[in-house]
Parts: structure tokens; sequence; C-alpha cells
């Protein structure tokens, strides 16, 4: 492999005309951007549906397979003739900077429901192409789109306080909602549809200008999820389908009490038992989707924190072993593992190494950990860096790099930087020093994320890891990335050799 660079932003996060980033030209634009700057990938966050109440998080779905209507582009549907242009002219006005999650799915709720009528009425090859659609995903969308119908018919309550026959899946009980149901799942299903629809365009543009698109892969799911509700032995929950131990972590840099994340842990003998056709089934949809696959949370597939349901914080908890070396095994006959990144990150032990030395999957290490006072600092220096590595600045769960050295690096830790690089620097100049450390590294793959890029500070901040607040919500400015940014990035990413032999236009 080549040296290359890339850039971490999410969709939500560019700009658009219609409160949230989404599938539409400002996507394209971007992909321009990262052409002309001479980046090589475009790393996301999971692209799955997202609720208000769940704190509009991408690692709180209610699926695993499924695409977030929220990102469908209402220009494209007017492209694509499935809405007039006097369809949007409704648009309430919009924050710029952020998303207001509830006023963007108030009017994608409504244009959507009338591309939904529109298409109702259609026939002919656009019908004919949603068919295939459907068959070709029945595996998941079948489960997903009456997961959802159920929810809009119970009022939108927990798969746990349905009626118990279909709390248990006996859908012969729907007798007189039936025609309702396949209505709501009808609609369900022509949602995903325009998702995967223009997510494919938009891939297949990158991938034109040798632009690589990295997904995310969340290790767990949602409680309150199709896949939960679907597949409940998978899972260990108790006999009225809630979950008898919790995920999350022990106490570590974020947090002191650890961090709850309330997700069900897996029932490995259940999955061992079919080979994880659940889990090779979920990897190899990614990869229809992306180039490459970042697994966050890896070493929960190793080994992971599980805690009892009832426990408030995640610091009483234990580490359960899992069956990794027979999973991967499992998934790497059916995947190239070259196309999977471990997230490495936190507590990580021998056992979660020697996997990752098995398989060869790069890990990553992060910029922002290197100048603690921590015992993993010499890990993310870049001079213990190996090729297969990916280097970051930080991650969508760090501070900025300026809003680190501003807000929480302490004295000590600004002195080891100036150390590391040999000289003093100044809070606007401190990302210019962190990229150039990270482009400079042996690690054969750099990203960035855009906050960095920009030099922002925390006010653009992506999440806070088991934080209260109002997160995943910082959004680009329309102009915000110029030729002239462009031209920086490029002339740094050819100095450390991370566009030899790759064409671009400038």
């Amino acid at each position: 492999m080549t040296r290359r660079s890339g850039i971490l932003l999410h969709v939500t996060s560019l700009p658009s005309r219609f409160g949230i980033g989404d599938l539409g030209p400002e996507a394209y634009r971007f992909a321009d951007s990262l052409h002309r700057a001479g980046q090589r990938i475009w790393q996301i966050l999971p692209l799955a549906p997202t609720d208000t109440l769940t704190g509009n998080s991408p690692y709180s779905s209610s699926s695993a397979f499924a695409g977030n209507s929220l990102l469908i582009s209402p220009e494209k549907l007017v492209e694509e003739g499935f809405l007039k242009r006097s369809d949007l002219t409704g648009a309430p006005r919009f924050p710029q900077g952020r998303v207001d999650y509830r006023l963007v799915a108030a009017f994608k709720e409504k244009i959507l429901s009338e591309a939904w009528q529109r298409f109702s009425a259609c026939g002919g090859s656009i019908r004919t192409d949603y068919e295939a659609f459907c068959r070709n995903e029945g595996h998941w969308l079948e489960e997903y789109s009456l997961f959802r119908a159920l929810k809009a018919l119970f009022g939108g309550k927990t798969w746990t306080r349905w009626p118990r026959e279909f709390h248990d899946r006996r859908i012969r009980a729907l007798g007189p909602h039936v025609e309702e149901v396949a209505l709501l799942m009808g609609e369900q299903k022509f949602r995903q549809y325009l998702f995967f629809r223009q997510w494919r365009a938009l891939k297949d543009y990158c991938n034109g200008f040798g632009v690589s698109v990295m997904g995310d892969l969340p290790c767990y799911v949602h409680h309150d999820s199709a896949d939960v509700w679907g597949n409940p032995s998978l899972f260990k929950l108790d006999e009225k389908g809630n979950p008898s131990f919790v995920s999350g972590v022990p106490p570590d840099y974020f947090s002191r009490t650890g961090q709850l994340w309330g997700n069900p842990v897996y029932d490995w003998g259940a999955l061992r038992k079919s080979r994880y056709a659940w889990w090779v089934s979920r990897v190899r949809h990614n990869l229809k989707l992306f180039d490459l696959v970042r697994i966050d949370h890896f070493r929960g597939l190793v080994a992971y924190w599980e805690v009892p349901a009832k426990n408030r914080t995640a610091a009483r908890g234990k580490w359960v072993p899992a069956p990794a070396g027979d999973f991967f095994h499992a998934i790497t006959k059916k995947v190239p593992q070259s196309a999977l990144v471990a997230e490495d990150l936190g507590f990580i032990t021998p056992d979660v190494r020697s996997i990752l030395d098995r398989y060869g999957f790069p890990g990553m290490r992060v910029l922002l950990f290197a100048f603690d006072s921590g015992g993993g600092s010499q890990h993310h220096a870049p001079h213990s860096y190996v090729k297969r590595d990916y280097a970051y600045t930080g991650t969508h769960d760090n501070n900025t790099v300026r809003g680190w050295f501003e807000k929480e690096a302490g004295r000590e830790e600004k002195e080891r930087l100036f150390a590391y690089l040999g000289y003093r620097v100044r809070p606007e100049r401190v990302h210019e020093a962190m990229i150039r450390l990270a482009m400079m590294s042996v690690a054969e793959t750099s990203v960035i994320p855009m906050q960095d890029v920009l030099g922002l500070g925390s006010e653009a901040r992506m999440n806070v890891p088991g934080g209260k607040g109002s997160y995943w919500r910082w959004r680009l400015l329309p102009g915000q990335i110029d030729r002239r940014l462009e031209q920086w990035l490029l002339e740094m990413t050819g100095t450390y050799g991370r566009v030899k032999g790759i064409g671009y236009r400038v």
C-alpha cells in the first residue's frame, strides 16, 4: 500500500440548504475538494438511522443495516423526479453551523411522505428498480420495515412494551392491521431505496476520483432496534426481552466512572452456533457500502466490559472474553481482511494485540493521547508507529486539537508537546503542528478531522463520550473550505509523500 491521507467528516456536518448535511450537491463539492487537496480517503461515521430520543447518536440506531433517511437530499429527489421544486419552497429557515434535528426531522418527514405518494402512482423502470432493491436487500429490509411499521402502530413504544404477540414476533396477530402495516412497510422500504440509491451514486463519484470511502461499524447495537427484536437469542436478555447485562467501558480518559453505553451484550455461544451468520451478514453489507470499514470498540470483540443492567454506572462491571480467534476466522473467510480497520483505543491488553497481529488489522494512533502522563502515551507518539497504523490528530470523540490545547492540556502536557516538536507553538497554529506530525509519521495512512484542518476550537467538537448534552450537531459553513485551504493541505500531503503518483486538479 502506498502512503495516503484523508479527512474525517461526517455527512451530517456538510453544509446544505435543509438544516443537515446530506447526499446532495455539497457532498459532491466536498468530494471535489478532497480530490483537489490530494486526499484519498473520506472517513465518515455510521450512516444508520438516528433518533432524538437517543441523542441523535449514529451509534444508537434502530438498525445495523438501514440508512438514515434524514440524509436523503431534497435536491436529488427533485432531479430524479420524486418531488417537484415547488415541494421545497415551504422549507423552514434552518440554523447554519448546527443541526436542529427536530426541525430537520419534521421537514424531511413531510417531503419524504410527498415523494412516497408520488411514487405510489408510478410504474415503469423506476418501479422495477425499486422492486429489485427490495428483493436484493430483503435479508434485512423486511425485518426493519416491519419493525418500523409496528413502532408506528404502537405509538413509538419500545418493542418490549408492545402486545405480547408482536413482542414475540407472532405476526399472524396483525389481523385487521394488515393493510395499514403493509402501507407503512412500503413507505419505509421506499425511503431505504432512496437513501441507498443516492448513497451509491455519491460513492461511485468519489471512487471515480480515486477517493475511498471509509465507513464505521459500531461494535454494539441499540436495544430498541430491529436487530435485537428480530434476533433476541443473539443477546443476553431476560424473559421480558430486556437486557440482563449491558455494554460499556471501565473508568478511563473520558470518564472517572466509566462509560455506561446501555447496549445489550452478545450471547457469543448462540452466535458461534450459527458460525456468526448475523455478524458476517452485517460486515458484508457494510463492505458493499464502503471501501474500508472501521470497527468501533474493536476490543469488545476480544473481551468486553459487562455491566449488570441494574447498575447506574459502568464502574462495577467485569471483563468477559469473546471467542475472538474463531470469530475473526469466520469473518475473514467471507470478507477481505485488508478492508477492516480496528479502533483499538482505550484499555488494550496483549490478547487484543495478538488478534491485531494475527490478522494484520491496522490500528489507530491518536496524537492527542501522545503527550499526557499516562502509560499509553508512548504508544501514540509518532516515533512508535508502524506502517500499517492509521495516524490521527484526534477522533470524533475527542476535543479538537485547538480545543484540547486551550481547554484541556495542562502545563506539563504542553511542555511535552513543545519538547517533541522542538519549538513552542501558539494556540492558533497548534493544529498545523499536529497535522504535520501525523503526515510525516511512518504510518502509511493519516486521517485528519475536518475541524483540525480548519484549526477550530472546542465549539466544533462533535461528541463527548458518556457526556450529557447536545452533540452530533456541528456543521461546516458554506465556503469554509476554500482553494487556499485545499492548496495548503495538498502541499502538506505532497511534502510527506502521500500523493505520489496520483493525479489531481488544482
